[in-house]
């Protein structure tokens, strides 16, 4: 399937979740992401649900990282550009939901791309290959490579892989992991 086929297919699988099914398999994501040797970074990015579009809830994400005194960085979009500005999460970061419904901090201070160790990707869908299928505006392929080489990238999904992906372009970045509720890819 292409990409256009698959964010219809994944969005529409997305909105038949009831809450509770968002919640137990993002909490069930989580406890799969703690069987995993990613534990010893420093920076972790991580997004902010979009409650609207049934996302991963990383809460519980979250939660580990606070636990475990991690720091935890949050991104700001920029439309025009299809850009993204990062931030430190702290006690103090104001966070507000975009025209587009995202979550997002208001204010804090800017973290480079170049300290973040993990990044936690959000997918509509992925092949057993590691590419992964967004939104389509290119937001994290732009930037991940951004970031350092050997920066981890963890996409999450409710769902299983797809065979193949068949339109991956040269700038699409591949995913090292992709967890589920059930497996780690």
């Amino acid at each position: 399937m292409n990409k256009k086929e698959l964010r219809q297919k994944y969005k529409r699988l997305r909105q038949q979740l009831s809450q509770k099914e968002i919640e137990d398999k993002s909490l069930a994501i989580a406890n799969q992401l703690l069987k995993m040797d990613i534990w010893n970074k420093t920076y972790y990015h991580i997004f902010l649900p979009i409650e609207e579009q049934k996302e991963v809830n990383t809460e519980y994400i979250l939660q580990i990282l606070a636990g475990k005194d991690k720091e935890v960085v949050v991104s700001k979009s920029d439309f025009k550009t299809t850009s993204m500005t990062h931030f430190l999460l702290t006690d103090n970061t104001k966070i507000k939901k975009n025209e587009y419904n995202i979550p997002e901090p208001i204010n804090g201070l800017k973290v480079p791309p170049e300290m973040i160790d993990v990044v936690f990707v959000p997918l509509l869908a992925y092949d057993k290959q590691g590419n992964r299928v967004g939104y389509g505006k290119g937001f994290y392929d732009k930037f991940i490579l951004e970031c350092r080489k050997d920066i981890v990238k963890i996409g999450l999904s409710f769902f299983e892989y797809e065979d193949k992906i068949d339109n991956i372009f040269k700038n699409d970045v591949k995913l090292d992991f992709i967890v589920t509720q059930k497996n780690i890819y």
